[in-house]
């Protein structure tokens, strides 16, 4: 244990001067915070542009209510919060990681985030000040627990909540109500997920409409319109863009890849959602997460790099599943800074890959389909480390009655 904590407050350490070193902007922080300004003087949220890359809001209008707390600080003083609050929630995300794996103990949660801490989607997320461990750790608390083990009212509340800031989170939900459905065609107890479903439903309406009543405008202008508009976010073909339509852009060189993009997610969708489905009604609440997350990183319009903060809990559970070989490339995949190595930002360079840049530039939508290929041959086998039964509560046996 104390080696394990030394090794951990070292490398946090160490990271937080690299990261001072490499003078870092937060430059998502610094639109976090200017939502929270425009909300608090009544402003048009949507026709915001901030910093200089006049980079606009994206998220729902129940984000921007959240950030608000932010113009209370000052910068400096918030962007070391930023970056305490996120190895802070590192920590957190392991060890449920770990917990969902079956092995959370301390001394592991130490050893693994020490490491975790320097790979590239980490060291992005704090690089840019982001929100992505905040809403792993929500939908990771809210799944890592048993039915058995907390109120049905408070099942959901994380997935719906992490939704309400960021839709991607979502299809979290889709997926406890399609295994809901599956489990009452395969005559089983379908309570379970879908209460679990209908709770992050609840959750996710409650603070939509709670932001609807602070910000009417606002929130029409999301809800019509903006929400459909992915250009807002960036372009497709950019580096960092690790989602299928940007591996797709960067190959076909166009901005757009359209029709092939839209069958391409569909098909994952269906697929991942299957796989996930099929492992959590085996039991297999663990695989089941990991490859809804991947699944939804894959379909989503943009997913930047620091949005794979997801490969911590695939890593996990490949390494305790006793897939070495494979948690250790997809280890080194998320370490290797790869996707940077290759010509990207002004100029839009990424239109014009050649095959080694196409390769590099797309190895984590690469690592996350294969990973679901991995994941459904897994579940063709016995699992060296069983998750604890997830669907149907225990049947108790009936009472034994004493003759007199």
């Amino acid at each position: 244990m104390p080696a394990a904590l030394g090794a951990c407050l070292l490398s946090f350490t160490a990271f937080w001067v690299a990261q001072r070193a490499a003078h870092v902007s937060m430059i998502d922080l610094m639109v976090y915070r200017a939502e929270g300004a425009t909300v608090r003087a009544g402003g048009d949220l949507y026709a915001l542009r901030t910093t200089a890359a006049q980079l606009p809001s994206t998220y729902p209008p129940f984000a921007a209510l959240l950030f608000t707390p932010l113009t209370l600080l000052d910068v400096t003083g918030m962007r070391t919060l930023a970056t305490a609050g996120n190895l802070g929630l590192l920590l957190v995300f392991v060890g449920l990681s770990l917990r969902l794996a079956g092995h959370a103990r301390v001394e592991g949660v130490l050893w693994v985030a020490a490491a975790a801490v320097w790979c590239e989607p980490v060291w992005t997320t704090v690089r840019y000040g982001q929100v992505n461990l905040l809403l792993a750790v929500l939908v990771l608390w809210d799944l890592s627990r048993r039915p058995v083990e907390r109120p049905a009212r408070w099942a959901g509340v994380g997935v719906g909540l992490a939704a309400a800031v960021k839709l991607t989170p979502a299809l979290f939900a889709v997926f406890l109500l399609a295994t809901g459905l599956a489990a009452r065609l395969a005559g089983r107890d379908a309570g379970p997920w879908l209460r679990h479903a209908r709770g992050a439903g609840a959750a996710f309406a409650g603070a939509t409409l709670l932001a609807a009543a602070v910000l009417p405008y606002d929130s029409w202008r999301f809800w019509t319109g903006t929400v459909f508009q992915t250009g807002r976010v960036g372009r497709a073909e950019e580096t960092a863009n690790q989602a299928l339509r940007g591996v797709l852009a960067r190959l076909l060189h166009t901005p757009d890849p359209g029709g092939l993009w839209v069958a391409a997610a569909a098909l994952t969708a269906v697929l991942g959602l299957a796989v996930a489905v099929a492992a959590e009604l085996r039991g297999r609440r663990a695989w089941a997460v990991a490859v809804c997350a991947v699944t939804a990183l894959l379909i989503s319009p943009v997913s930047w790099s620091h949005h794979w903060v997801w490969c911590v809990p695939v890593v996990v559970l490949l390494w305790t599943r006793g897939r070495r070989t494979a948690a250790a490339g997809t280890a080194l995949v998320f370490c290797s800074y790869a996707l940077w190595w290759v010509p990207h930002g002004h100029g839009r360079p990424e239109l014009h890959q050649d095959a080694a840049a196409l390769v590099l530039s797309g190895l984590y939508t690469v690592t996350g389909l294969l990973f679901l290929a991995l994941a459904r041959t897994s579940l063709r086998r016995p699992d060296p480390a069983p998750d604890p039964p997830v669907s149907d509560p225990p049947v108790s046996a009936p009472p034994v009655r004493l003759r007199p």
